[in-house]
């Protein structure tokens, strides 16, 4: 069955793009940090999804050739990129981490800790350990989206959570001896 028969009525085109698309974004946006990049990769991966339909043999596993389609769009964007950073993009970077609510205050501080770490990693490790924890992908899956054998996925995988561990007890806020004790009266 072809992705094109899977795709026969628009509706359930629609339906199944909607449900990727926030998957896709989500995970470039955890490799760049940079929601416009993310947009334009994930429109990419899409264009280039709907070009290359006959090549999907497996329609239960359009998701992971999604996926690997992103990570190969994401290799291109490098190969083109000259190492020089530009001040609008790091200006907009910091416009995304803008803080969120007071109530939601707590929240953002530990998920911030975690971005932070995770930034921290080298992008193999990066990679595999967004594909693998964030995105729920077998490591065979993300050996194939990312074109490297399992065993290196396994590797960087044991070091991301390593390394991440590290990083998140030196990110930690020190905690006081003397936590208060709160009690509730009724």
């Amino acid at each position: 069955m072809k992705i094109l028969s899977i795709f026969s009525d628009s509706s359930t085109c629609q339906k199944q793009l909607e449900q990727v698309r926030p998957k896709l974004f989500r995970l470039v946006f955890s490799w760049c940090h940079n929601a416009a990049l993310a947009e334009d990769l994930v429109q990419e991966t899409l264009i280039k999804a709907l070009k290359n339909a006959n090549q999907l043999r497996d329609p239960r596993s359009m998701n992971g050739w999604l996926f690997s389609i992103l990570a190969n769009c994401w290799r291109d964007h490098f190969r083109l990129r000259s190492p020089t950073k530009d001040a609008d993009e790091i200006e907009d970077y910091h416009c995304v981490n803008q803080t969120t609510p007071e109530d939601e205050h707590a929240q953002s501080q530990l998920i911030s800790h975690v971005w932070k770490a995770v930034e921290k990693l080298p992008m193999g490790q990066r990679q595999v350990l967004t594909l693998v924890d964030l995105e729920d992908f077998s490591y065979i899956e993300v050996a194939a989206i990312l074109s490297i054998p399992i065993g290196t996925v396994m590797s960087r995988l044991c070091r991301a959570r390593q390394a991440l561990k590290h990083l998140l007890k030196e990110l930690a806020p020190q905690q006081s001896a003397h936590v208060a004790q709160i009690r509730r009266i009724m």
